[in-house]
Parts: structure tokens; sequence; C-alpha cells
């Protein structure tokens, strides 16, 4: 996707940076644009997107040690390990320039965590001791994209990981050694007009079923049952259907026995109980009417019986299963209230559990569950700034869709609107855009806006995941289209419900919800007053040209739910939703925000919108951060880049 010259190539003395160089707006520029925001406001944009001084807390398997990243007086979030007896702690793994993406426990003695690079995605794995000695790149490969696909608590120092080390275009696995590095490859995917697309581990490391992609649409399901050589054609799924192995039954003597999310011969995504040497379901375990069903907890101590199930319906809802849950459950909801709690963590154990509480108004609070002396211990408060009773609530929303679909979202409203007053709204489309949807949960962009009198609409379009196949299907090739006709409608709504001021509301996405902000801003011109396009697509045509390697195998899933370039009535609907041939209908102010390492949505996106637009001397404000790819994932970079979308609104949304 000519991002290479992210890696700094050398150019005589100068580096070549990604992208037209000349195009972004200089810092004095994005610094008067925050400006624009006048009067004190009891929190601050630092109060929302300063990283929490803590956070990422991990149990030990042996619950012997908390680990945790902490933040410095330069912003950087080391890992470390407290000794939850003596109180001792030490910094295990030091965050330098690249930051630390995730960080788990392999073991009781080491670590794993991933780094890339600037964004790049192309993300390696390190192990390191507890102490930050031995610590070693699992992956030293230059431009391979590594990621974790198994932990094997049954062999401690062993992880599978999965890399496109030997073919760009393909993920293979190998078991390697935490402590060594020693590496073996366990299955080649060789080749790659089948490509192998999903591997399944069973918990001795053993690889008992994989999904390959054939005709590019296609999803065929290989699975090699117990006693035989091989691995056999098992069924045949469309590329958008689920047929996927939650985890096999290690609680039965039959070990083709598997829990499977599925949806098959269904509309909406169930758990159940399959047998894969009978091929056919044993019995249900979960579904749901409305909503995919697709949480499933086992409890490997009790010899993996059920511990609860679950979906994501208007709010993530548990139902427990396994008597000895039911029980903490009880304690954990008198506890806890209506807020959410997650079980984040447990030792293996089982006697300690690390919960998440969180809700609309609560970023998230650390507590532990010691289930021996039955008693819940407050850990930390990621957000302590941030008082819950000057939060917005986040409602959820039902309307129908002006052909007659039912469309679910969420407003998130600020106190003046709840007081009768109209209020500014930003429309805020999710990425995606198929198969993701938005949750009721704290999220800190709707939360600033709301502490300045905006309200925040989430729509979770046709094509959104987690309300069953026949809806994500109706948005495929419709986005632009009946897509966008339902984030229109979901503001209709909204404007209904007596809630808003019509003539102060704005659009901001981020990836598809960027693309979006165009599309609202070049479909509608006059229903916005002005958007903000955060790593959004410009152009359907360049975003189909630029792919990866990685995901070539894809290719044609994105033909099928975007546009088929190959067809010509297709290509003519593509260019019809393609914001960068419409820019003489975009008449509001635009913002737009880039990461220049992006391989997803790359530079080339954002540079030739703003470039089309200041053709006809429109002014765009431009931000570029050549250390980022899709989205900010830096403290300084995020809290620049809201200053100045708040000077944006600011300006424009202002009576």
């Amino acid at each position: 996707m000519g991002m290479s010259s992210a890696n700094a190539q050398m150019a005589k003395t100068e580096i070549t940076k990604p992208g037209d160089a000349s195009l972004p707006s200089s810092k004095e520029e994005l610094e008067k644009l925050s400006t624009f925001e006048k009067g004190t406001y009891k929190y601050s944009v630092e109060d929302f997107f300063k990283k929490p001084k803590a956070s990422n807390f991990q149990l030990s398997p042996d619950g012997k040690f908390l680990s945790y990243q902490e933040k410095d007086v330069s912003g950087k979030n080391h890992v470390y390990v407290k000794n939850t007896k003596t109180g001792e702690v030490v910094l295990s793994i030091k965050e330098k320039e690249e930051l630390i993406r995730e960080y788990s426990w392999i073991n009781n003695e080491r670590l794993v965590y991933s780094m890339d690079k600037g964004g790049n995605e192309n993300y390696h794995i390190y192990a390191t001791n507890l102490d930050g000695s031995n610590a070693i790149d699992l992956t030293p490969y230059d431009g391979v994209k590594a990621g974790i696909l198994k932990t094997l608590k049954e062999q401690k120092d062993y992880l599978i990981i999965s890399m496109n080390k030997d073919n760009p275009q393909v993920n293979e696995p190998y078991k390697v050694n935490v402590v060594t590095g020693q590496l073996e490859k366990l299955h080649t995917n060789d080749d790659v007009s089948i490509p192998i697309v999903g591997y399944d581990f069973d918990k001795d490391g053993n690889l008992k079923g994989f999904h390959r992609i054939v005709n590019g649409l296609e999803n065929h399901y290989y699975y090699k049952s117990n006693g035989s050589k091989t691995y056999e054609h098992f069924n045949n799924a469309n590329w958008d259907e689920i047929f996927n192995v939650l985890s096999f039954n290690y609680a039965t003597e039959n070990p083709d026995d598997a829990y499977i999310l599925t949806n098959l011969d269904s509309d909406k995504i169930r758990v159940v109980l399959y047998d894969f040497k009978e091929k056919k379901i044993l019995k249900e375990i979960y579904s749901n009417d409305t909503y995919d069903a697709t949480i499933l907890s086992l409890s490997r101590k009790r010899n993996y019986e059920i511990d609860y199930v679950g979906f994501n319906g208007e709010k993530v809802e548990v139902l427990p299963v396994s008597n000895t849950f039911k029980k903490y459950y009880q304690k954990l909801k008198k506890e806890f209230g209506d807020q959410q709690f997650y079980l984040i963590d447990r030792t293996e154990a089982e006697d300690k559990y690390l919960i998440l509480v969180t809700s609309d108004k609560i970023q998230g609070k650390y507590f532990q569950y010691d289930v021996k002396q039955d008693k819940v211990t407050f850990l930390f408060d990621l957000l302590p700034q941030l008082k819950e009773e000057d939060m917005a609530g986040m409602l959820p929303i039902t309307f129908k869709s002006r052909d007659g679909l039912t469309i679910h979202g969420y407003i998130t409203l600020p106190k003046e609107a709840l007081n009768g007053k109209k209020v500014p709204l930003i429309v805020n489309p999710h990425g995606g855009p198929q198969s993701v949807r938005d949750s009721w949960s704290f999220i800190k962009d709707d939360q600033l806006f709301a502490s300045r009198g905006y309200a925040t609409l989430h729509v979770n379009f046709r094509i959104s995941g987690g309300y069953g196949k026949e809806f994500m299907r109706a948005g495929f090739k419709q986005i632009g289209r009946k897509v966008m006709d339902d984030i229109e409608d979901g503001v209709q709504y909204v404007i209904e419900q007596g809630w808003i001021d019509k003539d102060r509301m704005a659009i901001y996405g981020a990836s598809h919800g960027g693309y979006a902000t165009l599309m609202g801003l070049v479909k509608t011109p006059d229903l916005y007053a002005c958007g903000v396009d955060y790593v959004g697509v410009s152009n359907v045509e360049t975003i189909l040209a630029s792919f990866p390697a990685h995901w070539k195998p894809y290719l044609k899933m994105f033909k099928e739910t975007w546009y088929d370039l190959d067809n010509p009535k297709e290509a003519k609907i593509s260019r019809s939703v393609s914001p960068i041939y419409h820019v003489d209908k975009i008449k509001k102010p635009l913002f737009v925000v880039q990461g220049a390492n992006d391989i997803r949505v790359t530079i080339k996106e954002a540079d030739q919108i703003v470039t089309a637009l200041r053709a006809k001397n429109f002014q765009v404000p431009y931000m570029v951060k050549y250390n980022e790819g899709h989205g900010f994932g830096r403290e300084e970079n995020r809290i620049e880049l809201y200053k100045a979308m708040m000077g944006f609104f600011a300006q424009h949304l202002k009576k």
C-alpha cells in the first residue's frame, strides 16, 4: 500500500514521509483551531483523554502477582508486577519509543507483549521474565505480522502464534518456546488460491480443524476426527455465515465434541454443543430471538462445566448456568447493582477473580473478588477525575427505517437536553462497517461532547453485526446508500423526540465512520453544519487498490459488502458513492485527520479529498501524525486531536 516509506527510508539526509508532506496544516494553524473553544468547563480535554495513571490490570496464574501498566511523567506506559503478599513492585517491561499494544501472562514466571512500528500493524511478539530479564523478540522478522492464536495452559513455556513470514498473503501457525524463542511450524498454508484463514487447536496444542476460503467467497471447514490421520472436508458455509469452534468440550469422553457458534441454520448466531464424529448438534446451549448469542464461559477447574452464557443486546447480558457461578453472580450483583461488571481475569485455582466495573458513566473500576473469603476489594479507578454524577447517560433507542427495518442505536444526552433544551447533535457512525456495532458503554468522545453541551447519536445501521445475518446482509452493496439513509432516519428520530436543535448538527467518525462523514456532507449537504473525517475512505476505487498483501484473500468479500469494480453497473454505483467524485457537493466545513502509517485506510484517501477541496478554494484543516496508523494511540496526539476538534465544533455549532 505504498507505506514502506513509513519506516523512514533515508533519501540523502531527508526522511521521506508517506503521502504529500506539503498538505497537512501547520501546528500553528491547528492550535489556532483549538482556540475557538471559549469559556471555562469543569472538565478539560486532558481529563478525558489523558491515559490513566494505571491500567490493564491482570493476575498471574497463581495469583501471587498483580500486573498493570503505569504511566510515568513523560506519558510512557510501563508494565509493573506487584507481589500481592509483600507489596514489592518491579518494572517488568519498559515502554520506549513504540507503544506496548498489549501484554499478558504466559505462566507464573513470564509475560508476553506486542509492539508494531508507528501504527503499521506489523506486530512483533516479545517475552520477558517478571524482572525484565531474558527479554526476547519471539518473531524477529521484518515486515511480518504476528499474532497470538492460543496460550497452552497445559504446556506453560509454549504459545501458538500466527505469522505471515513465508508468504505475506497467508498466516501460518507456529509453536514457540517463550523462554528460548525456538519455533516449530505446525501447519503449512500451502495453497494461496484457497488459503487457510482460521485454525482450531485444542488445549493440548493439537490442530483439530481449520477454515479455508474457496472461490474467495465460501468458507470450507476441514476437521480431523479422533484417530484419523487426515483433515476431511467437513462442511461449507457462505463467507458471511458462522461455524466457529468456541472451545472443545473436555467434560466428556468424546474428544470430537465442541461448543460451536453457528448461524448456518438460523438467522441469529447461537451457541450449540456439536459432535464432529456424528456431524450433528447434540443440543442448543443458548440462543436469543433478537440478538446474536456469542458468550460462553467454562470452568477449567471444575471439569469445564459451563459457568455462564450471554449476548450483547441493549446492554451485555450474562446468564449464570453453574451453581457455583450463580453464587458468585448473586454476590457481585448485590455489590454492583445496575453497573456492568466483567470477569476479565481469574487465577488457575479460580479462587480470585479480577473484575472490571463499568457503565455509561464510569470508564472502569477494578476490583478483586476473593472466593474463599467471599470478599470484594477495590483496586483502582481508571478515571477518578471524572465524577459519575457529572457524566451523561447513554440511552438505547429503537426506530423504523424508511423501508421498514427495525434499527437499534444509542443517544448520549447532556444535562441541558434532559431539562427540555434543544441541543446540538454530533452524529457518530461506527467503523467496519460490517459485523461491527456500537454498544452501551462509557465512551470518552460522547462524554467530552456532552460536557460541552452536545448530544451524540450512534446508529447500528443495516450491515452492523450482532442483529443476525439478514440484518447484516441488508446492508451489502448499500454502503453510502441505504446505510446512510439509516443514519439520517436516526437523526430524524432524535429530532422528533424534541432533544435536538436541527440547525446545529455535525457528523464525525473514524474509518467507515470517516467515509460516512464525507458521504453525509455529499448526500445531504444541508443536514449537517460541519464534519470531521478521521482515517476515512474517500474513494472506493483507491481503497480496493491499496489492500495490503495479508488482506488479499478477503478481496472478494470486500467486493460483496462494498462494490465490485469489475461489474460495470457496480463500478458506476461505486463512483456515485465515492466522495472524491462529488467534492462540488461539499458545502459545509470539513476537518480531516489521518495517521500516516495507516495500512487499512492509507494516507492517499485523506490526501486526495484535501487536495480536491483545496483546489476549489475550500478551506480544510488537515491533521497528520507520522507516528500513527489507523487511529491515534499516543496520548499527546489524542489530546491535540480532540482540542482541535472541540475548537472546530465550537466554531460551527455554537450560537
